[in-house]
């Protein structure tokens, strides 16, 4: 029985990082399919730019509860001995790992989505609230600074490592946050491209709509 909730434990968590928040609130608030503008992605940063601040923060929010969620459930259910394994630092990082691929590779997008920052802020936060308190300090602070959120969320995901290391947390944890670095940078790759380029748009800058003409 206990492999049964383990297998359907990550089923969930992959459904529950694939819920495409993003798509659905500009669909319905715009009419548009914001895979089809500004960067494609379905993230809280693209529908900032393309349904406002209103639309952006509550894609934000949700998407943190799309990795929360799943990780707490797991760690209710491994407390309860409920799961497979013996091992109670290793599930819920397999759980994550399938939070922020559902995300980013929706079932719901023929495997598109976003780029996992949000989701996976909202993994740390469940595996240890003060990471997550410290990596979204982190990600705001940078944001404030240079008012890109791509280099904001790079930077707090790199940071997140060495506060795992710092507060001792398991070593799966330390090893889970090197995956989301790796995960998420390829991501951001073109992200990455463009803030080496300096053509990283910046926030304010309102995201291209289909039918707008190429020329400013």
């Amino acid at each position: 029985m206990n492999f049964v909730y383990t297998a359907l434990l990550f089923v969930f968590s992959y459904a529950c990082g694939s819920i495409p928040t993003g798509y659905w609130l500009v669909k319905a608030l715009k009419g548009i399919d914001i895979r089809e503008v500004g960067s494609g992605s379905t993230g809280a940063t693209n529908v900032l730019r393309t349904a406002g601040k209103a639309a952006g923060l509550f894609v934000f929010v949700f998407d943190i509860l799309k990795g929360a969620v799943p990780i707490l459930a797991t760690l209710w259910l491994s407390n309860n001995n409920l799961l497979i394994s013996d091992e109670k630092s290793i599930l819920p990082v397999v759980m994550a790992v399938a939070a922020l691929v559902g995300h980013s590779r929706s079932i719901f997008l023929n495997f598109q989505g976003g780029k996992s920052a949000a989701t996976g802020l909202g993994t740390l936060f469940a595996l240890d609230w003060r990471v997550g308190l410290l990596t979204l300090i982190t990600f705001v602070s940078i944001v404030a600074i240079g008012r890109i959120v791509s280099l904001g969320s790079l930077s707090a995901v790199a940071a997140s490592i060495l506060f795992m290391a710092l507060l001792k947390a398991p070593i799966s944890y330390v090893v889970y946050c090197m995956i989301g670095l790796a995960y998420i940078g390829y991501r951001h790759k073109a992200n990455i491209q463009r803030l080496m380029n300096g053509t990283e748009p910046k926030i304010g800058e309102k995201a291209k709509l289909p039918g707008d003409n190429d020329e400013e």
